[in-house]
């Protein structure tokens, strides 16, 4: 449990809460639930230009991440077909993968397959299932994609003030401006509480929010004065109680208590809201292809890690089909921004690319 890694080492309660959030988050678990340490020390792995445990921003944004990947293959002679949707993967007469079919038409021949989307729709919609190992693809349908997260993108007219340590003289930025801010972290029964609320449908009343800033450290993603607040709020449940649909007014409902907390700590950030992006559960679903919301393609519960990711005996990138192979956060060893799982898949279908 993370409560017991974090009460050995540490006293102060706001502090093993917000530490605590790297152990829910993404997930429909609470501090409580049984291996969430886990993911509270897969958030440490690796390192940031040498410094271990380290997170960072990308300048211009995220999708800035995407285009240097997609230049670096460029360069070494990738043709890259951006909004061209998959159909379905082709297959030889023995079973091999040959290609992807794209959903104009199009055929696109390979000897390999990699396969970047999640467990689900590339085993569940874009393979023919007969050619799939029925138990492989119940396994498949049962992996648990719940998940708590509804982001909210905001643009505000300046930085918010926040009454634990004000804003200096001419508004300028502040060195907890720079980082990760957690919200109603003060304990984690705080964090429990919101976790028990969304397993009974109602979207948490008072949510864990990280708030982030990016604009104060990459001043291109907003206009002079202006900056873009970056909030990942849980817990939300995918459908409500009595099955209601996240309407518009559900999520603005909800995006509300959001900002109400955010007001209690910051005065003054409601009024400086220019704009708002409310994704929830379904809306990263739909739009992203994560299913259920999911950031990491599958919960990163213990029982859906290691050697059962995304299904036992096909923990090692390859599948049921020959030549396809799994390179995105629902194979080993699971979600955030870090690239090994597509670096080890790239290492698997090298060998075997030597070998055809």
């Amino acid at each position: 449990l993370p409560g017991q890694v974090l009460d050995q080492w540490f006293e102060s309660e706001p502090l093993k809460a917000t530490l605590a959030t790297d152990a829910v988050i993404g997930a429909m678990a609470s501090p409580h639930t049984p291996g969430s340490g886990y993911v509270l020390l897969h958030h440490v792995m690796g390192q940031l230009e040498g410094q271990r445990g380290a997170w960072g921003y990308v300048a211009g944004g995220m999708g800035a991440l995407s285009q240097a990947i997609a230049c670096a293959a460029a360069a070494q002679g990738a043709h890259i077909l951006a909004k061209k949707a998959v159909s379905h993967v082709l297959l030889g007469k023995d079973g091999r993968a040959q290609g992807v079919a794209l959903q104009d038409g199009t055929e696109v021949r390979s000897k390999l397959v990699l396969s970047n989307a999640s467990p689900q729709i590339t085993f569940l919609e874009l393979t023919p299932k007969e050619q799939l190992p029925k138990d492989f693809v119940q396994r498949i349908k049962q992996v648990d994609t719940r998940s708590p997260v509804t982001k909210i993108n905001v643009a505000v007219d300046r930085l918010p003030n926040f009454l634990a340590a004000p804003n200096a003289h001419g508004g300028q930025p502040l060195p907890h401006h720079q980082c990760s801010i957690h919200l109603n972290c003060e304990d984690t029964h705080l964090l429990h509480q919101a976790f028990t609320e969304a397993t009974h449908g109602h979207p948490s009343s008072r949510p864990m929010i990280e708030l982030c800033i990016p604009s104060v450290l990459d001043p291109g993603l907003a206009p002079k004065g202006c900056h873009v607040v970056s909030l990942f709020t849980q817990y939300t449940p995918f459908v409500l109680a009595g099955g209601r649909p996240w309407d518009e007014q559900a999520r603005n409902a909800y995006a509300d208590t959001v900002f109400d907390c955010i007001e209690a700590y910051a005065p003054g950030f409601k009024a400086s809201v220019i704009g708002r992006d409310i994704l929830t559960p379904p809306d990263l679903e739909r739009i992203f292809g994560l299913p259920g919301g999911n950031i990491f393609h599958a919960g990163m519960s213990l029982d859906q890690l290691y050697f059962a990711r995304p299904a036992p005996s096909y923990s090692g990138y390859r599948s049921p089909v020959p030549g396809l192979y799994m390179c995105g956060s629902g194979a080993h060893p699971g979600g955030g921004v870090m690239g090994a799982a597509g670096r080890n898949a790239a290492q698997v279908a090298l060998e075997d690319f030597r070998r055809l």
